[in-house]
C-alpha cells in the first residue's frame, strides 16, 4: 500500500466523562498521514478511551475528529474504514485462518477469487504463508497476532489502529514482535496509532509518542526528546528511571544540594523546580574532579548485579538518595566502591534538566 493513500487525523476538544470521571479532557491532537503515534499511560489515563473514540466504539461527549478533511465523529465504526488489532486479538474461533481475515473483504462485497488473492498476500506480508487453511487453536500467540495484523491491514485501510497488542506476549517475542510490527508499518504507511503502558514498547515502536494522564496529554513529542528533554516529573518518572532533587534560585542562578548548576542554554522553568537525575547520566569520579561538570557526593548503599548492568543506591549529603547505573562488566564490577564508601559523581550541564515541580502539562 502505498504511503499517500494514508490519512492525517485531526482530533479537537475531545472529551468523555463517565460520571464524575474525565477520561479524556479537551484532547486536541494532530496525527501525521503514514505517521506510527503511541498513546501511552497509566491504567485509567484515558488513552483506550481515545482510541475507541478514533474506531468509534466510544461516542465522545463532545469534540471533533476529522480522518483527512472528513468530520467522523458521527460515523459508525464500520463506516470509518480503519483496520483494527483488539489486544486479546479477536479471531473467531469457528473459522480457520483464511476465513479469519477474509471476513473484512466479505463485509464489503469482494469478489472470493479476489479476496482469496488478497488473503494469500496478507499472510506473506506477516510470515505467515501457508498458514489459510489452519485452525486458530492450532496457533501460537505470535501467530495468532500476526493473523490479527493480517486481518486488518487485508482490504487496505488508510488508518490502523492497535490496542496493546503484544501485551499477552512473552518478552522475548513480544520484542521481536516491535520489531516486525515497525517493518510493516515501514511497509504499508498507514497512519498507526498504538496504544500500550509499556514505556519501552513506546519508545522502541513510534515516530512520536503521547503521554498521557487523568484524560490530558502531558507531553507529544518524538521518542528521544520524550526521555531526554520530560516536560513534567509526571513524564520524566513514566518514562525511564528518574530521582529528583530540589532546587532553589538564589541571584539569578541555580542551586542544588548547597552548589550552583552549570546549566546547557535554553529556557528555564519558572516558579519552583526539581533537578532531574537519570541513573545511567552520573558518572562516578575516579580521579580529580573537572571543572566543567555538577558534582554531587553521597555515601553508597547498596550494590546491585542487574546482568548488563550495575546499580548502585547512594545517599547524598541533603539526604536524597539517587540511583547510578553503569555497564556490567567484570573489571567494572571490581572497580565499584562498596557500600559505606564514600563517592563523588559528575553530571554534565547537558544532562542537568530542570524540571517545574508539578505534573499540569505546559
Amino acid at each position: 500500500m502505498a504511503r499517500e493513500a494514508s490519512l492525517p487525523i485531526t482530533v479537537r476538544q475531545v472529551s468523555k466523562a463517565y460520571g464524575p470521571i474525565r477520561a479524556l479532557d479537551r484532547i486536541d491532537l494532530d496525527v501525521q498521514s503514514g505517521e506510527f503515534l503511541t498513546l501511552l499511560g497509566p491504567s485509567g489515563s484515558g488513552k483506550t478511551t481515545l482510541l475507541m473514540v478514533l474506531a468509534g466504539f466510544t461516542r465522545p461527549d463532545f469534540g471533533s475528529l476529522k480522518f483527512g478533511d472528513t468530520e467522523v465523529i458521527r460515523l459508525a465504526p464500520h463506516k470509518r474504514d480503519v483496520g483494527m488489532v483488539f489486544q486479546n486479538y479477536a479471531l473467531f474461533p469457528h473459522m480457520n485462518v483464511g476465513a479469519n481475515i477474509a471476513f473484512p473483504l466479505r463485509l464489503r462485497g469482494v469478489a472470493s477469487a479476489e479476496a482469496a488473492r488478497r488473503v494469500e498476500r496478507a499472510l506473506e506480508t506477516v510470515q505467515l504463508g501457508g498458514y489459510a487453511t489452519r485452525r486458530v487453536d492450532q496457533l501460537s500467540g505470535g501467530q495468532r497476532q500476526r493473523v490479527a495484523l493480517a486481518r486488518a491491514i487485508v482490504f487496505e485501510p488508510r488508518i490502523l489502529l492497535m490496542d496493546e497488542p503484544l501485551s499477552a506476549l512473552d518478552k522475548q517475542l513480544r520484542e521481536r514482535m516491535q520489531i516486525e510490527l515497525r517493518r510493516l508499518h515501514g511497509i504499508f504507511g498507514m497512519t498507526t496509532v498504538y496504544v500500550t503502558h509499556d514505556q519501552r514498547e513506546a519508545l522502541t515502536m513510534s515516530d512520536r509518542v503521547a503521554v498521557i494522564n487523568r484524560g490530558r496529554i502531558m507531553q507529544l513529542d518524538a521518542p528521544r526528546l520524550l526521555y531526554e528533554r520530560p516536560a513534567n516529573r509526571f513524564v520524566a518518572e513514566f518514562i525511564g528511571e528518574s530521582a529528583f532533587l530540589p532546587v532553589e534560585r538564589s541571584n539569578g542562578g541555580f542551586f542544588c544540594a548547597g552548589q550552583a548548576l552549570k546549566l546547557p542554554a535554553g529556557p528555564k522553568p519558572e516558579g519552583r523546580c526539581l533537578l532531574m537525575l537519570r541513573p545511567e547520566r552520573l558518572q562516578i569520579i575516579a580521579g580529580g574532579v573537572p571543572d566543567h561538570v555538577n558534582v554531587l557526593q553521597g555515601i553508597v548503599e547498596t550494590k546491585v548485579y542487574q546482568g548488563d548492568s550495575f546499580l548502585l543506591q547512594v545517599r547524598l549529603t541533603d539526604g536524597s538518595v539517587v540511583g547510578v547505573r553503569g555497564i556490567s562488566t567484570g573489571s567494572a564490577m571490581g572497580a565499584i566502591p562498596p557500600a559505606g564508601s564514600l563517592l563523588k559523581l559528575a553530571l554534565s550541564p547537558e544532562d542537568t534538566i530542570l524540571l517545574p515541580d508539578g505534573e499540569a502539562p505546559p
